[in-house]
């Protein structure tokens, strides 16, 4: 799919990922870029960088979800593009509580559900759109410090695997974008020990990846070129797999 002349939403688009997908979308001649984000300064600040247009929406509530497509197919006929990026980061194990959990949870899959249940009618009815998800390399190789991310983010993947299955022979195209450290405040906020640090990409590297998967229609999207290399790993030999993973946890920890 061509981007130019699209109507484009990004969620959690005041920043990180979510704002150079903004630019990058304007850049390549979006009709509309709709910044979408719970922060409504955040949302606005970008919209005005780019003359796009801000509208808040917590992700995690299905009207908010609901009315925010509602009201873009009203003012400019219908969505062409939707990427599900807001994402959260929460770490620890089974003793995370369970309201991070669910956090994590309703982010991660319940947004993406919301949206497509607003997005389809319209997209079904034309047989044209397109939905991204802004996933992460953890679905596919898990994360060593954080299950709440890594299982949620899992069961994102999954879910937009599924809608590829069932809706693609309809006209509808989806993209997961699996990257791993990306030089966000999500990064910054776990400190420069992060063991993501080092090959960490900047959003707009993301970005670009990103653009260039839709134009080619490709389902997933690894901006970092690795994790392709890591997974085949992972499938060729799954215990050889937890092994070396364990491995890097106890380097990690030990480092701590």
């Amino acid at each position: 799919m061509e981007i130019r002349n699209r109507v484009v939403v990004v969620t959690g688009g005041g920043g990180g990922i979510g704002g150079a997908l903004c630019r990058r979308f304007a850049a390549d001649g979006a009709r509309q870029v709709v910044v979408s984000d719970i922060d409504r300064e955040a949302a606005a600040a970008v919209a005005a960088e780019i003359g796009g247009a801000a509208v808040r929406a917590d992700v995690t509530v299905e009207s908010d979800v609901a009315s925010l497509v509602r009201g873009i197919e009203a003012t400019h006929g219908r969505v062409d593009i939707y990427c599900s990026n807001a994402g959260i980061a929460v770490g620890g194990g089974p003793e995370a509580s369970d309201a991070a959990w669910r956090q994590s949870w309703d982010v991660h899959v319940m947004a993406h559900v919301y949206a497509a249940r607003a997005l389809l009618p319209g997209m079904l009815a034309r047989g044209e759109g397109y939905l991204v998800g802004t996933i992460s390399a953890a679905a596919l190789l898990n994360h060593v410090l954080a299950a709440p991310y890594a299982v949620t983010k899992a069961a994102g993947l999954s879910f937009f695997e599924w809608m590829a299955i069932a809706y693609y022979d309809q006209g509808i195209r989806l993209s997961v974008v699996c990257p791993q450290g990306v030089r966000t405040a999500m990064l910054a906020q776990e400190g420069e020990r992060n063991f993501l640090t080092a090959g960490a990409l900047d959003p707009e590297q993301v970005a670009d990846a990103v653009a260039n998967g839709i134009h080619d229609e490709r389902f997933l999207i690894l901006p970092h070129a690795d994790v392709g290399e890591f997974f085949l790993r992972k499938a060729s030999d799954y215990d050889r797999w937890l092994r070396g993973m364990r491995r890097l946890r106890g380097r990690i920890l030990e480092e701590r």
